[in-house]
C-alpha cells in the first residue's frame, strides 16, 4: 500500500464523515444559535431552554436524513470493499 493510496484513502474517509456528519451538526449550529438568540433578547436563562429543542431538532434530522445517510454510507463501505484488492498490491 502506497503513501498515495493511503492520502486517497484517507481523503474519502473524511470527505464521507463530513457529509454524513454535516446536515445533523449544521441543525444543531443552528439550533443553537436561534435560542441563544432568544435568550439574549428575552434575557431568559434557563438551562433546560438550550438542550431541549437542540435534542429536538437533531432527532427530527436524523429522522428526515437517516435514509440518505444510511445510503451514503453504504455506497462508500461499497467502494471500499471492492478496492480491496487494489490495497493488497
Amino acid at each position: 500500500m502506497s503513501v498515495d493510496l493511503v492520502k486517497e484513502l484517507l481523503g474519502e474517509v473524511f470527505k464521507t464523515i463530513l457529509l454524513v456528519s454535516g446536515p445533523i451538526l449544521l441543525v444543531s449550529l443552528l439550533v443553537g444559535l436561534g435560542v441563544s438568540l432568544f435568550q439574549a433578547v428575552t434575557q431568559i436563562q434557563e438551562f433546560t431552554l438550550t438542550f431541549v429543542p437542540k435534542m429536538v431538532a437533531v432527532f427530527v434530522s436524523l429522522f428526515i436524513f437517516f435514509p440518505w445517510m444510511v445510503k451514503t454510507l453504504i455506497a462508500f463501505t461499497i467502494n471500499i470493499i471492492e478496492k480491496i484488492p487494489v490495497y493488497i498490491r
